[in-house]
């Protein structure tokens, strides 16, 4: 009789489990984020390349323009890497076909344009790490690196570059 409780315990909780589970496009849904149309890269790249069951991102930047330490926050540039993100979601889904074929974020790489005594950049580049999180859960955590870059292109804010490992 305990064993039989066991089992339809167990198979409850992995039933519960299976309905309560979003992909992460039902998560965008639940968030009101909407993902942006994928254009053209505006020089001689593209904007991904897949190798095996990895997928690499060229680097997406922010839409704010400034330096950190000077023109912006930490909390607007949290706001500019966390806008990255959305486009680079995007940028995913336009790759992918759909979002729930990303095994897991491997490695990100975020750039923050910041004056020379600017120091939290992890804090601005979280804004981009948070999201990724929400979205896809613990898919979502990644080893990453956050640097200090005296510029980035158009005056940018934020810079970043990902790779996802593809479900095979």
């Amino acid at each position: 009789m305990i064993i039989k409780n066991l089992i339809i315990s167990s198979l409850l909780l992995l039933f519960s489990l299976s309905v309560t589970a979003q992909t992460p496009e039902q998560k965008l849904q639940e968030l009101n984020i909407d993902l942006p149309e994928i254009t053209e890269p505006a020089a001689n790249f593209v904007k991904w390349r897949k190798v095996g069951n990895l997928l690499f991102l060229a680097g997406d930047g922010s839409e704010m323009k400034g330096k950190l330490g000077k023109d912006l926050t930490v909390e607007e540039g949290y706001q500019a890497a966390r806008q990255s993100g959305i486009d680079i979601l995007g940028t995913l889904k336009a790759a992918c076909g759909d979002l729930s074929k990303i095994k897991q974020f491997v490695k990100v790489r975020g750039m923050v344009n910041s004056t020379p005594d600017f120091y939290d950049q992890p804090k601005v580049i979280n804004g981009f790490s948070d999201l990724m999180v929400e979205v896809f859960g613990e898919k979502g955590k990644h080893a990453r690196a956050a640097f200090g870059h005296c510029s980035l292109p158009s005056n940018i804010a934020v810079e970043i570059e990902v790779v996802v490992e593809l479900v095979e």
